[in-house]
C-alpha cells in the first residue's frame, strides 16, 4: 500500500465515479482501476459494491475510507511542515555559547537573524567551551561556539576571531611598571581563573607548565566579571581575552604578556556526521557572512 492508492480511493468516493476521479487526477481510468484492485487484493476485501450502477462503498470500504482520510491529512500536514522548514517559516536551533563570548560577539548577529527569520526559535545554552564541545558531540545542541583547538576529526568549524589574552592586575601592582611581562614573571602570583569547563583554563595551564611552573590558583569561577572584581579587591591576578578585558571596571590594568600561547581563537563548530536542520544551516550561512572568517 502507498499513499497514492489511498488518495485515488478517496477521490473515487468524492466524485462517486472512477472516470471523473481519473480525470481530476490526470490519470487514465485503467490506471486508477488497477490501483484500486491492488488495494483490494492487499486487504483481501471489496471496497466497492460492483453490483450497483453507482459507486457505492462496502462496509470495508467505509472503514478504510475513514482511516485513509486521516492518513492523507497527516501526509498533507507533513508536506506543509517540511515546506515551511525549507522556506524557514519555522524551526528551532540550539546554540551553545560561553557566557563571556556571547556578550561580546553574538547579540548583533542573533538579533539580525531574528529580524530576518522571526519564526525560527533560537535556544541559547550557556557553558564553557569544553562542555559545549561535549554537548555538540553528543548531539544535545546543534551548533557550538568554542575556543580552538577542537576535535577536527569530529567537527566542522570556522574561526571568526583571534585575540590576545591579557594579564589583569590591580592598578597598584608592581608589574604595571615593567616594560615587558613574561609568563614566568607570574610564577609567584596568586591566580584567579575561569574554571576547567572553559578552554581558556587549559590553555593557561599548559602555557605556564611550558615555562616550568604550576600556577598557584586561589579561585576558579565561571564568571569573568567576578574575576575582574576580585582583581579590583587586590585578591590576585587573572588572565582574560582582550575583548572581555574592555568590559572590566575598577582600578585595574590590562597588560600584554610576551608568550606565543597567550592568545585564543574562537570558532563555530558542528558535527561532521550529523544532519543539520534547514534553520541551523541558514544560521551558519548567516554567521559566516556576518563574521570575517580567519
Amino acid at each position: 500500500m502507498d499513499i497514492k492508492q489511498l488518495q485515488y480511493f478517496i477521490e473515487i468516493n468524492r466524485f462517486s465515479s472512477f472516470s471523473k476521479a481519473a480525470k481530476h487526477l490526470y490519470v487514465t481510468q485503467p490506471t486508477i482501476s488497477k490501483m484500486i484492485k491492488n488495494l483490494e487484493k492487499e486487504f483481501n476485501v471489496n471496497l466497492f459494491d460492483r453490483s450497483k450502477k453507482q459507486v457505492v462503498l462496502t462496509d470495508a470500504g467505509n472503514l478504510i475510507l475513514e482511516k485513509a482520510q486521516i492518513i492523507n491529512q497527516t501526509f498533507k500536514d507533513l508536506e506543509i511542515q517540511l515546506e515551511n522548514l525549507s522556506k524557514l517559516e519555522q524551526g528551532h536551533i540550539r546554540i551553545g555559547l560561553p557566557p563571556m563570548i556571547g556578550s561580546s560577539f553574538f547579540p548583533t548577529v542573533i538579533g539580525q537573524f531574528r529580524e530576518n527569520y522571526p519564526a525560527i526559535a533560537i535556544e541559547l545554552i550557556e557553558d564553557g567551551s569544553n562542555k559545549i564541545a561535549e554537548e555538540v558531540e553528543h548531539g544535545t545542541i546543534d551548533i557550538g561556539v568554542v575556543a580552538l583547538p577542537t576535535k577536527s576529526d569530529l567537527f566542522h568549524s570556522f574561526s571568526f576571531v583571534t585575540e590576545d589574552i591579557k594579564l589583569v592586575v590591580h592598578a597598584s601592582h608592581p608589574l604595571v611598571t615593567k616594560d615587558k611581562i613574561l609568563l614566568s614573571d607570574l610564577k609567584d602570583e596568586q591566580f584567579m581563573l575561569l574554571n576547567s569547563d572553559f578552554a581558556l583554563y587549559n590553555r593557561i595551564m599548559k602555557a605556564c607548565q611550558k615555562e616550568g611552573f604550576e600556577p598557584f590558583i586561589i579561585f576558579k569561577s565561571s564568571q569573568w566579571d567576578l574575576l575582574g572584581k576580585m582583581v579590583t579587591s587586590k585578591l590576585g591576578i587573572t588572565l582574560l581575552p582582550e575583548s572581555i578585558c574592555k568590559d572590566l571596571k575598577g582600578e585595574i590594568k590590562m597588560l600584554p604578556v610576551a608568550h606565543p600561547d597567550m592568545y585564543w581563537e574562537l570558532a563555530i563548530i558542528w558535527r561532521k556526521d550529523m544532519h543539520l536542520s534547514y534553520a541551523a544551516n541558514e544560521w551558519l550561512l548567516f554567521a559566516k557572512k556576518h563574521f570575517p572568517t580567519n
